[in-house]
């Protein structure tokens, strides 16, 4: 049997895999991989990204003192700050957004460190060598960004990719046998130390399912104010390590256990192999539609991107 790397290695735009393909990919790409350390000296950085890598900047620093923002708020952030001695920018590709974020900063004279995945990102251009930070990636679907994401988590978090991923295979592929096109909407429940990880998960619903599926993300605590005055027969909750008592119906509760020691990349990977157990139990809509989508961002952009980056 073929390993997620060796899919995710010789797949095309025909036999697109489905999201659980990219985040067993990333944990075996992760388990003999030797990760970037870091180890920058700013005080109080400005840390900046666009999508998910925006969240995944609040993670790898959510234990220190720093200002955060996306590729539209950054500018005034700055305007706002007097103490940002440094920059960190987060993009998987080092395209797009940030070649321009990148640009801006050295004009203003601002000390920029890139973490990225492509070994020739075109924000170096305005950055200095010893800068930029280059994490592994798997080739995936454009937008997948998992094995990217997960590798800079990771480094932060040091998890043991080989343990979470046989606690996957045994502790939380067992619980999703059901049939999950039975639902339309779905909110899921997740500790609160996790907040940071909703958005991630919001995220990729956008993704894959656009306006086809509802994808409802609360903190355990966050659901207790009147999250669920509404309720739905073909809604599923899943409760991520604390059992749910109380919200849905009794048929339509999923519980899913998380390792002893959890920390954020074991729940943005649990999280996303549990959307994918959704993607394959609906519609194509991703795969239908990624080819004219990447079309469409190219010319918005300015920049050529592909449904596969490899």
């Amino acid at each position: 049997m073929l390993k997620a790397r060796d899919i995710l290695a010789s797949f095309d735009l025909a036999s697109l895999p489905n999201l659980d393909v990219a985040v067993l990919g990333a944990l075996e790409l992760l388990s003999d991989s030797k990760l970037p350390t870091i180890s920058l000296e700013y005080k109080k950085p400005l840390v900046v990204g666009s999508g998910n890598a925006h969240l995944t900047g609040q993670i790898i620093f959510s234990n220190q003192s720093a200002y955060f923002a996306d590729e539209s708020s950054y500018q005034k952030v700055l305007d706002q700050a007097d103490d940002v001695d440094g920059a960190v920018l987060i993009s998987a590709s080092g395209g797009k957004h940030a070649v321009g974020i990148a640009e801006n900063l050295k004009e203003q004279g601002i000390e920029t460190t890139l973490f990225t995945n492509n070994k020739k990102p075109a924000a170096a251009a305005y950055l200095d060598e010893d800068k930029i930070l280059t994490f592994p990636k798997n080739r995936e679907p454009y937008t997948y960004n998992t094995s990217t994401y997960l590798s800079m988590i990771f480094a932060q978090t040091g998890e043991d990719a080989a343990a979470l991923l046989n606690f996957l295979e045994s502790e939380v592929k067992p619980k999703l046998l059901r049939n999950f096109s039975d639902y339309s909407a779905f909110a899921f429940i997740v500790p609160p130390a996790f907040a940071l990880v909703r958005e991630m998960y919001r995220t990729k619903f956008d993704e894959l399912f656009g306006p086809h599926l509802i994808g409802r993300i609360f903190t355990s605590e966050e659901i207790k104010h009147a999250k669920t005055v509404v309720s739905s027969g073909d809604e599923l909750f899943v409760s991520f390590g604390e059992a749910n008592e109380h919200y849905g119906l009794a048929k339509n509760r999923l519980h899913l256990p998380l390792p002893k020691k959890v920390d954020c990349g074991a729940m943005v990977a649990i999280g996303y192999y549990l959307i994918a157990q959704i993607q394959k139990n609906h519609p194509p809509y991703f795969k239908d539609n990624i080819e004219n989508y990447t079309k469409q961002a190219s010319e918005i952009f300015g920049q050529t991107i592909k449904p596969i980056v490899e």
